[in-house]
């Protein structure tokens, strides 16, 4: 009876699996398909990433995209560590709800109250609203990847440091800084990478001269999904993972304590 249980449970894994990644890896070796079409397969070839690095539009939306994630993560990181350290330290009700609202929140009502708030500060939509809008809701990603970490600490080693006649300040810095460094650095990368995967609240808050990587596939896949789409979007899709395994080594508990 066990053994059947085991079956029907690997089975069940095997076809959820099969489901979530088959969509991937149609996307992965179409964008080698010789075609531009996705009916069937033609021949192995390399040229729809020659063209896809040949133009000039998807290259204008990659830097974008780039710019906007480094810059989001860099910000988001330094608030969010703030905002951890503080939820960490003081135990106030209100404070968690206020730092980790925008990740509950639904994606197009944060995208939609954003708008409203940049066109109220008569603030011209481009790469800046699009970049505050990244940092607003990744702040909350990195305020809890930091506090997993904080709470993981032994605190015994900062009061052994203030013990020994060290100011809070350099207790923070030589103690507490150090041991939470590997969550603050994946916290910085979830960050980077839910900057560059973003499209439905850079779909609200971009301006009509502003693109990035999801709005640009967003825009090409309204005709048809042609091989340079599968191509960009393998690429995209390779820079995402490698962002998350890169996290997930650096502080084992981040992708844990964000789910």
């Amino acid at each position: 009876m066990h053994s059947k249980q085991s079956k029907w449970l690997w089975g069940a894994a095997g076809l959820v699996y099969l489901f979530l990644y088959l969509p991937l890896i149609i996307v992965v070796v179409y964008s080698f398909n010789d075609s531009k079409l996705n009916a069937e397969w033609v021949g192995f070839t390399f040229k729809w990433y020659h063209i896809l690095f040949n133009d000039a539009q998807m290259l204008t939306a990659a830097r974008n995209t780039l710019i906007i994630g480094v810059i989001t993560s860099l910000c988001a990181t330094v608030l969010g560590t703030l905002a951890g350290l503080a939820m960490y330290k003081y135990k106030l009700r209100l404070l968690p709800v206020l730092v980790l609202t925008p990740i509950a929140i639904p994606e197009i009502l944060m995208g939609v109250s954003l708008l409203i708030f940049f066109v109220m500060l008569n603030m011209t939509l481009g790469l800046v609203s699009i970049a505050l809008a990244h940092i607003a809701f990744c702040i909350g990603f990195v305020a809890i990847v930091v506090r997993s970490r904080l709470q993981g600490m032994d605190e015994s080693l900062v009061e052994a440091a203030r013990d020994l006649g060290a100011t809070p300040i350099q207790a923070f810095r030589l103690v507490t800084l150090p041991l939470i460094m590997p969550g603050i650095i994946a916290g910085a990368l979830m960050a980077f990478t839910l900057s560059i995967d973003d499209f439905v609240i850079t779909f609200f808050t971009a301006g009509a001269g502003a693109s990035t990587l999801p709005l640009q596939i967003y825009s090409m896949i309204r005709i048809a999904v042609t091989p340079e789409v599968n191509a960009i979007s393998t690429l995209l899709m390779l820079l995402t993972l490698a962002l998350i395994v890169i996290a997930s080594k650096v502080a084992p508990g981040a992708v844990k304590a964000q789910s």
